[in-house]
């Protein structure tokens, strides 16, 4: 996954530079009667006005009615246009100027382990799959799924943050950094939490110990890098450490968690810098970070590239070449606690040379961090942004540029079928494989997941699969969709749902319990896919809604943030812009079975 990529996916800035959506609907729609002599405000009076002023007339003042065929949505962009700066939306993780804080905050009760929940990105294996107890929701209620409840993100346009569901309350992170915990059943709001930035994790509810008073935490770590732990019951800051990265790593991914540790995947950072010649390129490396959980300290940092960093040359300008660089790790850390290893995936390298350890599943001994093995699935795939096919050995690019086929959002998934464990990976490169873990990382299988056109950069797998423990399910990014269901122990695909999810198909991760798997489209539009691979249950999530909390929301694509199942409910964060220029969307969203 290049950087540039990262920054779009992160930002929800689009590559393509078009105008703003508030200007384009101001003057189709506004500016006839803004003008000299239109008889309203004139555009110079308009941009003396804040933001949250004209949004506030769009919505419920003067110009409602002149206003009432566009979503609440345009109608922010339109303010933000004439304001000149994003809305700050007053509710934003201040539950005062919220309509539904909870009126009590009752003491959690009960153990984690022992009641429904879905705590972080996909589960230890990172399987994504919610059993039949604790799901609560049986394949045949789901085509009956309505709406319960829907809870506005303040100030949100693009969410990254995937729910998670513990002892009856959701956690979620909004794109300004506030951290929220609900009610799981009705919505109402407990608490709300401020952080630096935003991020693009699942919040980790999980034991902590040595704060008198505290049993669980709600663990999270930011796009600065910085990880949180905060109590659940009230959201107040145990820790934080800022130090979790250098000066050349970002992180764009949820942490996990097992044993009293953290494991933290952090990014390169020179493929959207690299090929500037007045830089030294390329040195910045993924890496995984080690943190004691209960403080929050760091245990151990291993980089992804395990050659040495060796002097190149110069480029033209007679700036140092270094590599080899890149590596990153984009996706949450699977945990293996039989060989005590975790496992990650890695992207692609940057710079002149490229590293034997990209494009690659990488095996991490618990303890220290050492490398135990590696597979590398594409060798070569060196790319950065600025650089062409083929280039002069005195730039900082490769001599030919790779395709860009991380192992990116989309991470391993182990699993046990017969007795026998496995290791499925797949990533932008449309290829899903199978590993034997007792093998040192021996491959089982390959399969090719596209048929016709092989992926571009922007890739095939984009966040990953989930696994029943019989099949693995993978949404493909490509025209029209597509969700491909695999054997896990032969890689045979079984079949292929056709889903028409329009040109840019699903990037966001499936999610499954026993007979059904759940995928969100680019196009806005959440599905349930059955085990014959027929859909049976569709709503888009494409329009404005009366939230719980008053705060005007919409809804969007879905991207990162997947499907969380728990005790009978459906729960999904909708709103993704991302490098395919997806819809706009600042909501959570809770179904139950009528």
């Amino acid at each position: 996954m290049k950087t540039l990529t990262l920054f779009a996916l992160l930002s929800g800035f689009a590559i393509a530079q078009a105008p703003p959506a508030g200007q384009a609907l101001f003057t189709g729609k506004c500016a006839s009667c803004h003008s000299a002599g239109g008889g309203a405000a004139d555009v110079g009076a308009l941009n003396a006005m804040s933001t949250e002023r004209i949004f506030d007339v769009l919505m419920k003042g003067s110009m409602k009615a002149a206003a009432s065929d566009l979503s609440g949505r345009q109608r922010r962009s339109i303010a933000e246009f004439l304001g000149k700066r994003a809305l700050q939306d007053p509710a934003a993780g201040n539950l005062t100027k919220m309509t539904n804080a909870c009126r009590a905050n009752p003491a959690l009760s009960g153990n984690i382990d022992s009641s429904p929940a879905w705590s972080g990105w996909g589960g230890l294996t990172n399987a994504r799959f919610q059993g039949e107890k604790a799901a609560e929701l049986k394949a045949g209620d789901v085509p009956k799924l309505k709406l319960k409840w829907a809870f506005g993100l303040p100030s949100g346009a693009s969410l990254y943050s995937q729910p998670s569901v513990a002892f009856g309350r959701v956690f979620v992170g909004s794109d300004d950094g506030v951290v929220y915990s609900m009610d799981a059943k009705s919505g109402c709001a407990y608490w709300a939490y401020k952080s630096d930035q935003f991020g693009r994790f699942a919040p980790i509810v999980a034991p902590i110990s040595g704060y008198a008073g505290t049993r669980y935490a709600v663990y999270f770590v930011t796009r600065s890098s910085t990880a949180y732990a905060i109590d659940a019951h009230d959201g107040k800051l145990l820790w934080k450490n800022e130090m979790i990265k250098d000066a050349a790593n970002n992180l764009s991914a949820t942490a996990a968690f097992y044993d009293g540790k953290l494991y933290i995947p952090l990014a390169g950072t020179e493929t959207l810098t690299g090929a500037n010649l007045d830089n030294e390129c390329c040195k910045s490396r993924g890496t995984v970070v080690a943190v004691n959980a209960n403080t929050g300290k760091v245990l151990w940092r291993t980089q992804s590239v395990q050659e040495p960093l060796r002097a190149l040359g110069e480029n033209s300008k007679g700036k140092q070449q270094w590599g080899p660089a890149g590596a990153s790790v984009w996706n949450t850390p699977t945990v293996d606690a039989k060989r005590k290893l975790i496992y990650v995936g890695t992207g692609n390298s940057f710079g002149r040379v490229a590293s034997a350890y990209s494009d690659s599943i990488i095996a991490l001994r618990m303890d220290d961090g050492k490398v135990a093995w590696h597979h590398q699935e594409f060798a070569g795939d060196s790319f950065m942004n600025g650089c062409r096919a083929q280039n002069a050995k005195d730039t900082n690019c490769p001599e030919t540029l790779g395709p860009d086929y991380d192992f990116g959002g989309s991470s391993a998934i182990l699993q046990t079928v017969g007795g026998k464990d496995i290791l499925v990976a797949a990533g932008k490169g449309g290829v899903a494989i199978g590993l034997d873990p007792d093998a040192e990382g021996k491959l089982v299988w390959r399969t090719q997941l596209w048929e016709t056109t092989a992926p571009n950069a922007a890739g095939l797998v984009v966040w990953g699969g989930t696994s029943d423990g019989q099949r693995v399910y993978y949404p493909l990014q490509q025209p029209n969709g597509g969700l491909k269901a695999l054997q896990l122990m032969t890689g045979k695909v079984d079949w292929n749902a056709p889903i028409a999810a329009d040109r840019r198909g699903q990037a966001g991760p499936a999610t499954s319990i026993p007979g059904v798997v759940f995928t969100g489209g680019w196009d806005g539009i959440l599905r349930a896919v059955d085990m014959a691979g027929k859909v049976i249950w569709t709503y888009d999530a494409k329009q404005d809604y009366e939230t719980v909390n008053g705060v005007v929301a919409n809804g969007g694509s879905f991207g990162p943030a997947g499907v969380v199942v728990v005790n009978g409910m459906v729960y999904v964060a909708s709103g993704y812009v991302g490098i395919q220029q997806g819809s706009q969307g600042n909501v959570v969203l809770a179904f139950s079975a009528e």
